[in-house]
């Protein structure tokens, strides 16, 4: 992230109804417009956790993010603003449990036609996020499930570690990044938690555990121990990720991932320039891999890269 930018993140919430497809805006009386939710970064989150939080303190609304949808940079004083937006369905029970009191940042909450809401947002860039998911809908690529691949924090170096590799245990820097990455990661909604048995990726995915409840599933397919004897089950396990169409995590190591990243591109038939960047993830990064529900044939949407680095 750039040093003297403001971040932020929002969430274009839709959903069916009697009528066809609503959207979820805000009316802000302090700036006199209607936009789609967003709040700036807080210290310690990576976007997509401030993004559900942004949505929950400003509706009331608990979501799932699902496929970003774009962003925008502009100025505000003498600083840059960089705004990353995503959509996400919302269902029936999370409309009717959500809270909202008007209050002197939020003043009113609306579900508007997705048509009239393009006329009726103040800024030109939330009529582009509005077009973006108008167009995903017509094309049935707006219901996404995700595959996360999550690369283990910092580890202790193998020169510096006199026990097996699969023993090597993470850095405090690596804990850190773990327990950052975590409450992003649950922004997806994972279904499943699946990771190489080596200690420093269980450890990684632990506080993803912890949040979401999941139990981790350990697959020696996924581990750099059977990557270099040329055992690993990568493949498979994307075929069967990509079958059950369930949101979920799969935590591995550095030369594992372009394997993971490669089967993806398979199945979805996408283009290996847009994949580079998720084949080649630091440690404590993740990728998250938006992929269509609904299609006969899988087709990958977006893909985004986060870390803490």
């Amino acid at each position: 992230m750039a040093s003297g930018t403001v971040y932020a993140a929002g969430v274009l919430c839709w959903r069916e109804s009697a009528e066809g497809i609503k959207v979820l805006l805000v009316r802000r009386p302090d700036y006199k417009d209607v936009s789609i939710p967003k709040g700036k970064l807080d210290p310690g989150e990576l976007l997509p956790e401030t993004a559900i939080r942004e949505l929950r303190e400003e509706t009331g609304i608990v979501a799932t993010l699902g496929a970003p949808i774009g962003d925008v940079t502009y100025s505000v004083g003498s600083r840059p603003k960089f705004v990353q937006y995503w959509a996400a369905e919302v269902v029936g029970h999370q409309v009717e449990h959500a809270s909202f009191t008007p209050n002197s940042e939020i003043s009113a909450v609306d579900w508007v036609p997705i048509a009239q809401a393009r006329k009726l947002v103040s800024y030109p860039h939330d009529r582009e996020m509005i077009a973006t998911l108008a167009d995903r809908i017509k094309r049935g690529a707006a219901r996404t499930f995700s595959i996360t691949i999550l690369r283990h924090g910092k580890a202790i170096p193998p020169g510096d570690w006199d026990g097996p590799d699969a023993t090597r245990p993470l850095l405090h820097r690596g804990l850190e990044q773990a327990q950052t990455a975590a409450a992003s990661i649950a922004a997806y909604g994972p279904q499943r938690l699946v990771s190489s048995p080596a200690t420093r990726c269980l450890t990684t995915i632990a506080p993803t555990a912890r949040l979401t409840g999941l139990e981790v599933k350990a697959s020696r397919g996924l581990s750099q121990d059977a990557h270099e004897r040329g055992e690993s089950k990568v493949a498979p396990q994307i075929a069967k990720r990509l079958k059950l169409r369930q949101n979920v995590v799969l935590c591995s190591h550095g030369p594992v991932i372009p394997e993971l990243v490669e089967a993806i591109r398979h199945a979805t038939g996408a283009h290996r320039d847009g994949l580079v960047r998720p084949a080649n993830l630091a440690t404590g990064e993740f990728a998250v891999f938006h992929i269509t529900r609904e299609t006969k044939r899988p087709q990958l949407v977006e893909v985004e890269v986060h870390g803490a680095g």
